[in-house]
């Protein structure tokens, strides 16, 4: 018996030593932040500490997502190719499924390793089955919203309030990046201090619709437009909030054992995000006619307001959010571990797919039995290694085409039926097309398109989702999401 006490002592004893020594991971997720957003990319916009974390960590400076949230997020848990997983647009409000359940996720893998994990914020992958949400795919703890955007003020998405803690609907005042800082800080607070943390946070900012602090708009008065003035604002109240989060790490005195990843899920909404499409007249038409919120359908409105109110800066790379281009995919990111990671710029490829078995590596997880189609970027992020694995192609996805990364080379396959070339390290803003300049190109990326993995979609038909259009805020029509959930 005293043998077996000894034994589990032991036990515990290292138990504990491994959770003490793998490092806190806070995963920090911008929601249609624009290239040009940041201050450390030049932006108009007052973001102190992103620029400092940026400044004195990893900038990655070619780090990219996919076109829009629900894949991005996919692919960003699971470590795999959202088309191979069937997730190629936003999530529907009435989806029925969500991220396939065949899938394990990044806390998921964590909990192996003594983790804790929170979400606070969006989860944007399954919402009317309690299978898809975050409390079944691997968080202790969830907080905010299930769905893909919502009111600052009210939470309200689709007719329905969307603000719960762990299935629980709250009725809470406040302004929604406000709200989940103050969760952000508790979780940090309140951990088990005897296991490292994991904690996802994914803002809603600054994601329509343009809504902010008076106080915090009045700061960018100067500004000529009405939409960029709100955003702005929107992103300056998202770069507090990040602030606050490091002061309570440093406080927690756990600053340097914890590694810190920010992105955007994708590039920065605005006009350009359409350009060369009939729907900017469109939406120009039902601006002219309609007083806002007055349309006769519910689409129209969705329109005017999706294709006239962004006001994201990807400055100069090309279009935005939903686009192919580099201004949809191409985003701000950087890794800071203080005393860990040296301050530099990278230069090389990293996409949002190898985040999953990058944060691993970096958390101890042994990959060799892993099988992921993103790569393990830790040796190469560390400093141990001055190379990368890029030997794969990267795929991204959404309405106006597909397209494929070798990099430096880029093929995009456009829906009007043309193909585009682009030599990135040469041409990062797309201006120069090489088709004819380099078919072999061109013939060996097309076959990394036609032999691509496409997954069966989740998606539902686009007439459904039409005819019930994801509104952001508004009047309470539904029950809570929270309530909605089988």
């Amino acid at each position: 018996m005293f043998r077996a006490w000894i034994t589990l002592a032991v036990v515990l004893v290292s138990t504990v030593s491994q959770a003490q020594l793998a490092p806190n991971i806070v995963l920090i997720l911008a929601d249609d932040m624009g290239w040009k957003d940041v201050g450390y990319h030049g932006s108009e916009i007052n973001t102190p500490h992103i620029d400092r974390l940026a400044t004195e960590g990893l900038r990655l400076d070619r780090f990219y997502t996919q076109p829009t949230c629900s894949p991005t997020r996919a692919a960003l848990l699971t470590g795999n190719s959202s088309l191979a997983l069937g997730v190629t647009g936003p999530l529907s409000k009435i989806n029925p499924t969500g991220l396939p359940l065949n899938q394990r996720l990044l806390p998921e893998y964590l909990k192996e390793q003594h983790y804790q994990t929170a979400l606070v914020g969006k989860w944007h992958l399954g919402y009317l089955q309690k299978a898809y949400g975050p409390r079944a795919r691997g968080f202790d703890h969830f907080y905010g919203h299930l769905t893909g955007g919502i009111g600052y003020w009210d939470h309200v998405h689709g007719g329905g309030l969307d603000w719960q803690r762990n299935g629980k609907t709250l009725r809470e005042d406040g302004y929604s990046t406000h709200l989940l800082r103050d969760e952000a800080i508790k979780v940090i607070t309140e951990r088990d201090k005897t296991k490292p943390l994991f904690l996802y946070a994914s803002f809603n900012a600054p994601h329509l619709p343009n809504e902010a602090p008076e106080a915090s708009i009045k700061r960018y008065a100067h500004l000529p437009d009405k939409n960029r003035q709100v955003h702005a604002a929107m992103v300056e109240e998202l770069d507090a909030a990040i602030g606050s989060i490091v002061e309570t790490l440093q406080q927690e005195g756990i600053l340097d054992n914890t590694l810190i990843w920010f992105m955007s899920d994708n590039g920065g909404l605005n006009l350009s995000s359409y350009s060369g499409s009939g729907v900017v007249t469109l939406a120009n038409w039902v601006d002219d006619w309609f007083d806002p919120g007055e349309a006769p359908f519910t689409i129209l409105e969705f329109i005017r307001v999706n294709v006239l109110e962004g006001a994201a800066d990807n400055t100069p790379l090309r279009k935005g959010k939903q686009s192919i281009y580099e201004g949809g995919v191409r985003v701000p990111s950087f890794v800071y571990w203080q005393g860990r990671l040296q301050p530099s710029e990278l230069q090389q490829m990293i996409t949002v797919q190898d985040v999953t078995p990058t944060l691993l590596a970096a958390a101890g997880l042994q990959l060799a039995d892993q099988n992921f189609e993103g790569a393990n970027h830790w040796p190469y992020l560390s400093g141990e290694s001055k190379a990368i694995d890029r030997d794969r192609p990267y795929i991204i996805v959404s309405t106006d085409g597909e397209a494929v990364y070798r990099f430096p080379w880029k093929l995009l396959k456009l829906s009007s039926g043309e193909t585009e070339l682009y030599n990135l390290q040469q041409d990062p803003v797309e201006a120069v097309n090489l088709t004819e300049q380099f078919p072999d190109t061109v013939a060996k990326l097309q076959k990394d398109l036609e032999s691509a993995v496409r997954g069966e979609s989740i998606h539902i038909p686009i007439y459904k989702a039409i005819m019930n259009m994801d509104f952001f805020g508004g009047e309470e029509t539904l029950p809570p999401w929270a309530e909605q959930v089988n």
